[in-house]
């Protein structure tokens, strides 16, 4: 830890000097895990406290073992995080990636392992139950999935999600279909469309070109991007504004990615796998899975129109 918080100080002195100092270097992270087991690999809102002064999100873990904890509810504050564990019920799912409220459905999520399977879950208390589960649609040959968001318009449903990709020779694949539900509960897609993306930042051998996605209300796509050399780090990761999504009356969903990405922060030594733009604010959550040295939230203004 002493050894991230030197780096991370000399990096941002360095930055000052260039005049480019990037957010996120300022160290406003507040910790809500300890170790691997811990990290947030993805965040879906849940609602205000009462006080109208935090959120409530519930955040995936990337565990893989039986009994391991797959689910968490984080309260956040500006200086204050609380953290409890959530129950699962049903099929464990192996490795979860990213979680993502289903509009007009309160208390129901879903949530998407590595390997492309989507479980959809009823919340009620500290316990989350497996409705259903199916496999994305189009999976491609090593797709390996960190990310998932759905955006509502006019009635209708879609979801995006990612192939994460692994630096210049494997950019991600930006999946998008309309989303439906089965009359017994389970999740489907219609036709699926395909982009492909490269991040701006970082653009180091291996880099995770989509970690995660959040759209905002106007839709504006936001991705993470992050790069992982191991579970002790060095870890690099920024998020940026990678382009827009619309839903047509019919349904038909069209994604338009910008050719050359914008930085919206860069934030060394953190491993970003999660961003939830926040209903009704600017602010975007963002968490970070770095594995042994476990996993960190902050707010950052990245999701206004």
């Amino acid at each position: 830890m002493l050894q991230r918080m030197a780096w991370v100080t000399a990096a941002a002195a360095l930055l000052t000097m260039l005049g480019s100092a990037p957010a996120g270097a300022d160290g406003e992270w507040q910790k809500v895990g300890g170790d691997a087991r811990s990290g947030v690999s993805g965040l879906a809102y849940e609602g205000r406290t009462a006080d109208g002064e935090g959120v409530r999100v519930l955040a995936v873990h990337d565990n893989k073992r039986s009994g391991q904890r797959r689910l968490s509810r984080i309260t956040h504050r500006e200086g204050s995080d609380g953290v409890s564990p959530m129950a699962w019920d049903g099929p464990e799912p192996v490795d979860l990636e990213a979680i993502e409220a289903i509009p007009g459905m309160p208390g129901e999520y879903l949530a998407l392992a590595s390997r492309g399977i989507v479980y959809r879950l009823k919340v009620t208390g500290s316990t989350a139950t497996v409705v259903d589960y199916s496999p994305l649609p189009g999976i491609g040959e090593g797709d390996d999935f960190e990310s998932f968001a759905v955006v509502a318009r006019g009635g209708k449903l879609a979801a995006l999600w990612a192939d994460r990709g692994a630096g210049a020779d494997r950019p991600a694949t930006l999946y998008a279909s309309p989303l439906s539900f089965a009359p017994w509960g389970q999740p489907q897609f219609g036709a699926v469309t395909r982009r492909t993306y490269l991040a701006t930042y970082p653009t180091s051998e291996g880099t995770r070109h989509i970690s995660d996605i959040s759209v905002t209300g106007s839709g504006r796509i936001i991705v993470s991007s992050a790069a992982d050399a191991g579970d002790d780090g060095p870890f690099d990761s920024a998020v940026s504004d990678a382009g827009r999504v619309t839903v047509s009356a019919a349904g038909q969903v069209r994604v338009t990615l910008a050719s050359v990405p914008t930085v919206l922060g860069m934030f060394p030594q953190y491993k970003i796998e999660a961003v939830e733009c926040l209903p009704g604010s600017s602010d975007a959550l963002l968490g970070t899975d770095d594995e042994n040295l476990g996993g960190y939230v902050r707010t950052m203004p990245f999701c206004g129109a």
